[in-house]
């Protein structure tokens, strides 16, 4: 693993686990990283005994993932470079939301950002007491999300849990995600590891049509949302004088200052 960070794969039987690795940024996703990620989809695709995927963080980063690295907003020179990423970033998580068979999230820690958006994209969550959900941006870095990320958490934590969450920059605990339903179960972090392993052993005793099909539907009934055109938005929130200030404090550890600019 360099300092770019890194997507490992580990094989076992007919498991995948995908392990999200950049453990001095708490896991935080980099260029690379999003590119590993879509490698290790498509691989997934071309295996034929795969039955479920399992994605988690690497636990020396103490946290599922953290976002986006930050430090790469910092390459962006006006709106456009922010389409262009979440376009591009979208384009990977859509490759997860294609993965046939079924995607289990073991979160440990902050899923927040991007990490959130990862985590949403499975179709089954489940958490440590110590984990938390959210995007702060509107409180971090003055940024904004795709329609596809709102709409699924919505489908998953409920229109006003959502937008409440992300009006006010607040992360929920993991309690309060699985009272929503956006996770599965929580359980103490000792015992995650094989809770995870019996739902992959009994996803793996099911039938595979059946898995494809039902993962197939769910992915039909978003597509519609999928159609929203945003990037008008996108474009002025990632072009104005506000995210570039969120950036500048957010790597300099101080509060931005926000003008509406």
């Amino acid at each position: 693993m360099s300092d770019t960070g890194d997507v490992r794969v580990e094989r076992s039987g007919q498991v995948w686990t995908l392990v999200l690795s950049n453990p001095s940024k708490r896991n935080a996703i980099t260029w690379d990283m999003y590119d590993l990620l879509a490698d290790a989809c498509r691989g997934i695709a071309a295996d034929p005994d795969v039955r479920v995927v399992v994605v988690r963080g690497d636990a020396e980063g103490h946290a599922f993932a953290a976002g986006t690295d930050i430090g790469h907003f910092t390459e962006f020179t006006d709106g456009g470079d922010g389409v262009a990423y979440e376009h591009r970033v979208g384009a990977v998580l859509a490759e997860l939301l294609d993965v046939r068979v079924p995607v289990v999230a073991l979160i440990d820690g902050p899923a927040v950002g991007a990490g959130l958006a990862i985590a949403i994209g499975a179709d089954v969550v489940v958490a440590t007491p110590r984990s938390t959900f959210g995007a702060p941006i509107a409180r971090t870095l003055g940024n904004c999300l795709p329609p596809w990320v709102v709409a699924r958490l919505q489908s998953r934590l409920g229109a006003s849990r959502s937008m409440a969450m992300l009006l006010t920059a607040r992360l929920i605990d993991a309690q309060e995600a699985h009272v929503a339903g956006l996770v599965h179960d929580v359980v103490p972090e000792a015992e995650i590891g094989a809770r995870v392993g019996e739902l992959a052993e009994r996803i793996c005793r099911s039938a595979p049509l059946t898995l494809a099909g039902l993962k197939e539907i769910d992915r039909r009934l978003q597509k519609a949302v999928q159609s929203v055109e945003a990037d008008d938005i996108l474009r002025r929130c990632y072009g104005s004088s506000d995210f570039r200030a969120g950036v500048e404090a957010f790597l300099a550890g101080s509060r931005p200052q926000w003008t509406g600019a």
